[in-house]
């Protein structure tokens, strides 16, 4: 009888906690609601007020997006409304990679003249002879001069089959030519470019991870293996920001054992984890892997090369990734339009978060802020590896990137190497052979005389901040008393500035030869020439063709310097074991 009383007593403590632990769980979403429908109560009076009472006119369209823009904009630049006339640019950007159109990029210039910047090889542009620097004037007889890239994109693309008339200037000639082109079904390949280096070392250019990614990179290894068994294999996913997570865990899955776990995402409730597991039998489970990454490779990009890192499968070779621990997912909302939210962050095998920004505290300029070293955490790769959370994926091998210079910049921003680019094509029929093509001086002094010729000037950053330096003290009127002082430093400046021309001559031309190979073989061209030059490439070359692989399995299995990868200058503590 006691037991029994005392078994009863024990069944209504559990019961009495659990209806406690409902009712508090009720109370919390109770009063969350309750905000809620106040929030929205009080913002749509007042939405209705502004709208039909304010002094001048008002589109209540672009007042209601600027409002959820700017309210989006408290959480992470990733959480975003996309209205129902965005639509096909979000699919473009996130989803798929194919469209109705012309096969062209198009950029505006300073002057808002709108022009051809690339041709891709067979669509229409290409067969209805449009060039690299042509101008477009009109589109089906509508100016399209001081329009945004993206309005005039938006005219260019249409039905499939339809047809649309431009009027031309061209590039070289100033020749106006009106043009009919049928739209085609444009498909931008997440694979840009595959190739069989020297030493039947294959190589694969990953843009991104949207539809299908994961069937051209398994496409791209057997058309490559069809030719020759290979040695070894480079996945370049550098300026890759990302794209479909499951697309990212295919991936990988070509590579490591089935039923592997790739990487799983947590959201903000503690039971809201999902799991990523390989589901099929591998396709190159012992080919010998090389990832590149830099500093903007994100996302889906960093789950491939995190998960291979942990799970000392790849040599990861290049720059410290971008760090975005982030999943996004859509929802949709009312009238077709979208809404794309942040739900959870996502961990690689070792159980680490390499997401660089906390943006739930943020500077007193409204910046998100880097993860508090204090959170750091030190983590462990199947073979005992250590690396880190917080920041990014860090490269087992870094190879430092030449950083561009201004006058590169510049050069690129005023169309200067595309210009000369297109003015080499018409004076050479062909390029022989690509592997060693390459400018001569005399093609570099050709060079400076197109410069000089369109009359090129720019700021650096120092003359910049010199004419700041001189406003502020002209603000003090001080500015005569350091006269003397301003004018040997501007001098000083310009003559550094003078020498940059013959100081990233080797770049500069590494550059032209890139832009002048698409010109004859397109992307493919740009992309064969760039690899001549590429370091990162040439060192993943090296350790994929050594006969010892010494340098590969050193790397893998954690010897001497390889041990530690990327460790944060501050104390850590190892972290916590993770069930998964």
């Amino acid at each position: 009888m006691k037991r029994l009383t005392k078994r009863s007593h024990i069944v209504k403590l559990l019961v009495g906690l659990v209806v406690g632990v409902l009712f508090m769980a009720f109370t919390f979403v109770k009063d969350d609601f309750f905000e809620i429908g106040k929030n929205l109560e009080i913002f749509s009076a007042l939405y209705r007020q502004v709208s039909m009472t304010y002094v001048e006119d008002v589109n209540p369209n672009l007042l209601m997006k600027k409002g959820i823009n700017a309210m989006l904009e408290e959480l992470d630049p990733y959480t975003e409304f996309v209205p129902e006339s965005d639509l096909d640019d979000f699919r473009l950007r996130y989803i798929n990679t194919q469209y109705a159109g012309l096969g062209a990029k198009i950029v505006s210039l300073e002057d808002k003249s709108i022009q051809i910047a690339e041709i891709f090889e067979a669509y229409p542009a290409h067969k209805a002879g449009l060039e690299v620097g042509d101008e477009i004037i009109r589109i089906n007889g509508q100016a399209v001069k001081g329009m945004t890239s993206e309005d005039v994109s938006h005219l260019l693309k249409g039905e499939e089959g339809t047809v649309i008339e431009l009027g031309i200037k061209k590039n070289l000639t100033g020749t106006l030519e009106n043009i009919k082109v049928t739209r085609q079904n444009i498909i931008q390949p997440n694979v840009s470019y595959s190739t069989t280096l020297p030493g039947n070392i294959g190589y694969i250019k990953l843009d991104k991870f949207l539809t299908g990614a994961a069937d051209e990179v398994r496409k791209a290894i057997l058309e490559m293996r069809r030719t020759a068994p290979l040695k070894g294999l480079v996945l370049d996913l550098r300026d890759n920001g990302g794209g479909i997570l499951q697309e990212s865990v295919k991936i990988v899955n070509f590579f490591v054992r089935q039923g592997q776990e790739v990487v799983f995402q947590q959201g903000r409730q503690g039971d809201n984890r999902f799991t990523y597991i390989t589901k099929q039998a591998p396709l190159a489970l012992q080919l010998p892997l090389v990832v590149l990454i830099n500093e903007r490779s994100a996302s889906a990009s960093e789950i491939v090369a995190g998960a291979l890192q942990d799970l000392d499968r790849a040599v990861v070779i290049g720059k410290k990734s971008f760090g975005k621990g982030l999943v996004q997912q859509t929802y949709r909302l009312p009238y077709n339009n979208l809404v794309k939210v942040t739900v959870a962050k996502y961990y690689t095998p070792s159980g680490r978060c390499i997401q660089a920004l906390d943006y739930a505290h943020k500077d007193n300029r409204g910046k998100a802020i880097k993860i508090n070293d204090s959170l750091i955490t030190e983590f462990s790769t199947v073979n005992g590896r250590k690396v880190y959370n917080g920041d990014g994926i860090s490269p087992d091998i870094e190879i430092n990137e030449q950083a561009q210079s201004m006058i590169v910049q510049e050069l690129k921003n005023k169309f200067l190497i595309s210009g000369y680019a297109n003015q080499y094509y018409h004076k050479h029929s062909s390029l022989k052979d690509l592997q060693s093509f390459r400018l001569s001086d005399e093609d570099y002094s050709d060079f400076l005389t197109y410069l000089s010729a369109h009359n090129f000037t720019y700021s650096t950053r120092s003359e910049k901040a010199l004419q700041y330096l001189r406003s502020e003290l002209e603000k003090e009127s001080r500015s005569e008393q350091v006269a003397d002082e301003l004018k040997v430093l501007a001098q000083k400046i310009r003559s550094h500035k003078n020498r940059d021309l013959v100081l990233y001559k080797e770049y500069i031309k590494g550059q032209l030869e890139e832009e002048i190979a698409s010109r004859y073989y397109f992307q493919k061209g740009r992309y064969r020439v760039a690899l001549t030059k590429d370091d990162a490439t040439k060192k993943a070359q090296q350790i994929l063709a050594a006969t010892d692989m010494l340098v590969y399995n050193n790397v893998l299995s954690g010897k001497g310097n390889y041990h530690i990868i990327g460790k944060p200058k501050v104390h850590l503590a190892s972290a916590e074991p993770l069930n998964n």
